[in-house]
């Protein structure tokens, strides 16, 4: 039986970051391979869990001639590989007022006429690390359906991979914030509740528990933290496929 400080090290494979080549183990992600490297992420390091797309990276393996893409901290590292970390994939960007348009499709196609380049080629789909549907909702910006924009690209995570895949050279991700904020701002129903908040808040219901909280060390902080009331824990038991989502 092998003990704990006898484990056998891991598997290490080269790796090549910008043309210079390291060792690192097997199991690590492009992330933590490059920290195991010595690279300290000043940039392009985000959230580290596949949400805010500031990791986007480009690479190639030895086995095939494609250029491939994914987020460094989801894509595993693999022998011989190629990368080069995107921390801001550079793309036109349109300049409006949202409270001068009126949200409608055909401010999508006045803003981004580059949308009827789509050849449909489903290039930008296959390299969206979130996998939506993206050739599907340009198809839809097309059409001048905003609110199908919004809703197909809910998951965007703005890392703009699926810009780099395209032949026609769009933009897919600046087009469908855009029809995001379109939505929001003229279709979605405003949330009373939010509204109440945002009047107690100018109000300044809250500005004697902020200044409270302010005046307090941090022991009490850590007490009130830790003392504070909290959601039962769901016995595994009682687990459905759905609240898979929650977690």
């Amino acid at each position: 039986m092998t003990k704990p400080s006898e484990k056998p090290m891991d598997e290490m494979v080269p790796i090549f970051f910008m043309g210079k080549r390291y060792e690192v183990p097997a199991s690590l992600t492009i992330q933590k391979a490059l920290e195991y490297a010595g690279y300290q992420h000043i940039r392009g390091c985000g959230c580290r869990g596949g949400v805010c797309g500031a990791c986007g990276t480009v690479y190639r393996t030895p086995d095939s001639y494609k250029l491939q893409v994914g987020l460094a901290c989801q894509t595993v590292v693999q022998p011989g590989m190629h990368l080069m970390i995107l921390p801001y994939y550079p793309s036109n960007r349109a300049v409006f007022n949202i409270e001068e348009m009126r949200g409608t499709g055909g401010e999508l196609a006045e803003l981004y006429p580059e949308i009827f380049k789509c050849i449909g080629c489903n290039a930008c789909t296959m390299g969206c690390p979130m996998d939506i549907d993206v050739m599907h909702y340009m198809a839809q910006a097309i059409r001048g359906d905003v609110k199908g924009v919004a809703e197909t690209s809910f998951d965007c995570i703005m890392c703009g991979l699926c810009a780099s895949r395209c032949p026609a050279e769009e933009v897919q991700f600046n087009v469908a914030i855009l029809a995001r904020r379109l939505n929001a701002r003229y279709r979605v129903p405003r949330a009373e509740h939010l509204r109440k908040r945002v009047e107690q808040v100018r109000e300044g219901l809250f500005e004697e528990p902020l200044r409270d909280l302010m005046g307090k060390s941090t022991e009490e902080l850590k007490k009130m933290y830790s003392s504070r009331e909290t959601e039962p824990q769901m016995a595994e038991d009682d687990w459905t496929p759905q609240d898979a989502r929650y977690v």
